[in-house]
Formats: C-alpha cells, structure tokens, sequence
C-alpha cells in the first residue's frame, strides 16, 4: 500500500484529500506545515508528497526543494489555489512531477497521484537492475589500507602492467580486479573471468587456451579459449595459486609471447590480454613447495596489490554495513532499516571468518528477521543462528574449554576453526562440496583447511 504526506495549512483541503485518497486505499498522513513535514520526511518512508505552495512557517516551494534533498527520488505533487504557468514552471523546474490547481478535480487528481507512483517504482526498479546488470560495486572504506588500494588502482589501471591480488576469500579481490579493468584503457573491451579453483586440472588448458575439434574424447567441436576471448581486454584469473604445474607452463609462455595455440592445435595465435591474478594463497610457500612457478609469479606479480581482512579495517565496517542495509532493503521493495550504534559495536567486535561475503549475509539476514531498526540483541540472536544453541548450551553447563591453553588469539581462532569445520563436515555427512557452500568458501580452501588441520572421516 502507497503511503502519500499531505501538506497543507488548511484543515478542509487536507480532510478533503484525506479522505479521496483513503478510499482509494492509499495510506495517508497530514501535516499543517512545512517544517514538521521535513521531519516526517527525514524519519519515514513515503511514496508520494503532496505539497501546497503558499503556507505559513515555510513556503511549498522550499520544502519541494529541501525534501527532494532528503529523498532525491521522491514525487512531489504541488497544489495551489493561486496557480499560474509561471508558478507550474517553477515548480517543475525544481523537481516537482506535476502541478494541480485548487480545487483539484478529482479525477485528474487520482490519475496523477497514479502516475508519481508508477514512475517512482519505475524509478526503483530501475536502479535495482542497473546495480544487479553492472557487477562494479563501489569500493567502500576509509581505511588506510582501502585509501593505498583507490590509490595504487588510480595508478596501475591505465597501464597495462600485470598485477597480483592477494587476500582472504570474500575480502574483495573480485571487485578491485574490476575495478582496474573499469579505469584502463581496455575498459571497452571485455572482462573475461576464470575460476582456475572450480575448473578441473584435466580441463583448465581447454579453458584458458581452447580446443581443436577431435583433439579429445569429448571435442566434438572447436572452442575458443578464455585467452582469445579477452584479446583488447582484460583477463582475470582468480584463484591462480589452484592452478595445474602443466597449465602454468603454457600460461608463462603466452605471457611471454603474447601467443597462445588450441589443444590439439599447431596454429599459433597472437592474443593482447593483459592478465590479473588473484589468489588467497601464500604464493611464495607454494613455491618452496613446490606446488607454483617462481618465474610465473614474477611474471604476474609485476604490481602486488593485497586485499586486507575485514577484521584489519574495523572501522569501516558501519560504513560497509549500511550500504548494504541500504541496497538490500531497496532490493526488497521495503523502507530503508536503520543500525544502531550499539549493533554496529556487536558488528564489529565479530571475526567475520568470511569476510565482505559474511556480512553482506549477515546483514540481509538480520533485515529479514530484525525490527525497523538492528539492535545488538539482533545481532547476538540472528546473526548466527547456528552457533546459538552451542552457545546457550555452554553457558548453562559452564565452558569446558581453558582458555590459557592459548598463548595468542591466532592460536585460538585455528582451534575454534578446526572445530567448526569438522561440526559442518560431520552434519553433511563429510559432503565437502556442500560443507564448502554452507560454510560459504571455496572447495579447494576448504580441502587445505581439512589437510591443515588433518581432520579424517571417523571409521
């Protein structure tokens, strides 16, 4: 149901409009004057205004204009009892979506009123789509180490300098790979993503390289590789340290070449790529593992840019978190959730294992369960739910767990970590493909967590 502000410092005009509008099951409120209706404003979410111009305490004029700064997207219909074509330009000049002289006849009333709403959910709709179609988010912080990131990414894109995102899962290496495309000169041009951690060993060189057709049992036909697809482009390869030994080899030859030749293929194909890669490993270990090529690291790792936790920018969690209160209420068609500060001290006192990823879950969760504005008692109570139980249970036996076991807090996270993977591990049945969605991480991170922590099926 529509909710419409009326204002208008006469009685008879609002109970008037009041009542055509009721009856036609829009959801009304009215205000006598302009200063109180600013206020209404600024704390509820309306969908329509409809303003007289001459009133006393503050014109209709100004309201149109410090409401609209307060709602840039709200419709506001102005009603006057002197009107003139001057005074509708005016209006409309200044954002106003129509102009309807007092009296107000009915009909044409009820079809303008129609109209705002109709535009302003066309309006929303628009930008809900245009946020989903365009997958560059803003990067939003104002951290040191965000600001140094804005930075070196306002540097590095107009070249074409190959560079090195390192960082946990779910910090955000996604979008500053996108953004560095955005700011280059290629931006034109396609991004091209490739996931070297879900594709298997066996297949990466087809997909990065392509195929001839009958080069394999299941070539039935000729495929273009992710190298030649992102040719005046950009090609980001996310996840490079899960990449094979052999398909290493054949990626440091087209970065040294700027060539590329099909599986089963004798054709050399000259490809201008510039390459991004991103991984949550630490490359260098793999090296001494043996497990990565150190002349393909210093081949990618031209510019290194490193994505820092979440827990290592804590204050910009409240900034991070009503931008996506904001965006997810808005996807959901429903007024904007406000978090208090006691909520977002819970926030950011949390570990938030996951990250971007785990907030972002974390909060679309809290509006789906939460009042008009998150409190810290949300927070506690929703944000995981999972772990409610567990917790609750502990406090009525008492912790069995010594803390002084642990010389620092990384000690404790690990052993916190262990248990928590072998719980989901064990719930599924030892399922690591749909442990690693519950758990919302990557298959092959959640493979080094079990070897890491040598976590076995019990017999």
């Amino acid at each position: 149901m529509a909710k419409i502000l009326i204002i208008d410092d006469e009685r008879a005009i609002r109970n008037t409009l009041r009542e055509i509008l009721e009856y036609e099951e829009y959801q009304v409120e009215d205000v006598d004057n302009g200063p109180d209706a600013l206020e209404l404003i600024k704390k509820n979410e309306y969908d329509l205004i409809l303003c007289d111009i001459k009133m006393n305490k503050m014109d209709g004029m100004e309201v149109l204009t410090e409401g609209l700064n307060i709602q840039p997207d709200l419709p506001f219909i102005m009603i006057s009892g002197h009107g003139t074509v001057e005074t509708a330009v005016e209006a409309s000049k200044k954002g106003a979506f129509d102009f309807i002289s007092k009296p107000p006849d009915l009909n044409r009333l009820l079809i303008t009123v129609r109209n705002a709403l109709e535009r302003k959910n066309l309006v929303t709709e628009t930008k809900v789509l245009k946020r989903k179609a365009s997958k560059v988010r803003e990067m939003l912080g104002n951290s040191v180490a965000i600001d140094r990131i804005k930075d070196t990414i306002e540097r590095v894109a107009p070249t074409d300098a190959r560079v090195l995102i390192t960082g946990a899962n779910g910090s955000g290496k996604e979008l500053v790979a996108r953004w560095l495309h955005e700011k280059s000169n290629r931006s034109h041009s396609q991004l091209i993503e490739v996931n070297c951690a879900a594709i298997p060993s066996e297949l990466i060189e087809s997909e990065l390289f392509g195929h001839e057709k009958g080069s394999f049992t299941s070539a039935i036909k000729q495929r273009i590789g992710k190298f030649e697809q992102a040719s005046g482009g950009t090609l980001f390869l996310d996840e490079i340290g899960d990449m094979s030994l052999s398909a290493q080899a054949k990626v440091l030859r087209a970065l040294q070449e700027n060539k590329v030749t099909r599986v089963g293929g004798e054709k050399e194909i000259d490809v201008d790529v510039r390459v991004i890669a991103a991984t949550n490993k630490d490359l260098l270990k793999e090296i001494e593992a043996g497990n990565f090529r150190m002349d393909l690291y210093h081949r990618l790792s031209v510019i290194l840019i490193h994505v820092p936790h979440l827990t290592e920018r804590k204050d910009d969690i409240p900034l991070i978190a009503q931008n996506f209160c904001d965006e997810i209420c808005q996807d959901y068609g429903i007024p904007v959730k406000k978090i208090n500060d006691a909520a977002m001290e819970a926030l950011q006192a949390m570990p938030w294992t996951g990250n971007i990823r785990e907030l972002r879950n974390m909060i679309e969760r809290l509006i789906i369960l939460s009042d008009k504005t998150i409190t810290d008692k949300d927070v506690k109570t929703f944000a995981n739910p999972s772990a409610a139980a567990p917790v609750s249970e502990t406090a009525t036996n008492g912790s069995t767990t010594n803390f002084d076991q642990f010389t620092n807090f990384q000690e404790y996270k690990d052993y916190a970590e262990r248990d928590y993977i072998k719980y989901k591990l064990e719930k599924n049945n030892w399922n690591v493909s749909k442990t690693a969605d519950d758990i919302d991480i990557q298959r092959s991170h959640l493979y080094s967590k079990i070897e890491k922590y040598g976590l076995k099926r019990a017999e």
